[in-house]
């Protein structure tokens, strides 16, 4: 029986924290299989407790140098919010090109409930609203159509085609390149382009290049 669709109001994002590394590594482990085609190979320590909280602590402190942001995509449902994902924003540069790249990947078991969709437009609203970039990019590997329709679906637009561009799988792998600059965004709700609308960023909880999406 296919899983009722998740409203908006029910998709949350919430900056990581060490408290995360057990959900993180339930989710890391489930989805192992997945995660080996679509994202870097990762080693052993990877897939332990101590692993995620050093990969979290790592992630915090480039959010701390204003490099990144490691956010958990959480879904409220029954009463509780669980750690459904991962969404990240990473390789922010400012000065003349206020950009950075966009990654998720959303656990298999909650595939078809438009998880990613809504955790990526809330994402947009941060990057451009309480970030203030003014343009975001995410690589798609060739073949990962449900990425492709999550972007489009939220206003990124297609520009081009880079021949082993990622390293995915222990393999190179062929990427459609994707953007979407704050002209082009509208906040969620209404508004004109380039608004400040969007929410804040959480730090509370219980990439595309990152892997798989719905």
């Amino acid at each position: 029986m296919p899983h009722t669709p998740f409203r908006r109001a029910q998709v949350d994002l919430a900056l990581l924290a060490p408290s995360d590394a057990p959900a993180l590594l339930a989710l890391e482990t489930r989805n192992r299989e997945r995660l080996l085609v679509g994202a870097p190979v990762r080693p052993a320590e990877w897939f332990t407790e101590a692993g995620q909280r050093e990969a979290i602590a790592q992630a915090l402190a480039a959010a701390d140098a204003g490099l990144g942001l490691p956010l958990g995509i959480r879904v409220l449902e029954g009463g509780s919010s669980r750690l459904v994902g991962r969404l990240t924003l990473s390789g922010i540069i400012r000065g003349a090109f206020e950009s950075a790249s966009l990654g998720y990947w959303v656990d298999h078991e909650e595939a078809g409930r438009g998880i990613a969709t809504h955790a990526v437009r809330a994402a947009l609203a941060v990057a451009f609203g309480g970030l203030g970039l003014h343009r975001l990019q995410a690589e798609v590997q060739v073949g990962n159509d449900a990425s492709v329709r999550v972007l489009e679906k939220c206003g990124f637009a297609e520009y081009g085609l880079a021949r082993d561009y990622l390293r995915l799988g222990g393999k190179w792998a062929d990427c459609r390149l994707f953007q979407l600059v704050h002209a082009g965004w509208r906040p969620a709700g209404g508004g004109g382009a380039g608004g400040k609308a969007g929410p804040a960023v959480g730090s509370g909880g219980a990439g595309v290049r990152e892997g798989m999406v719905d």
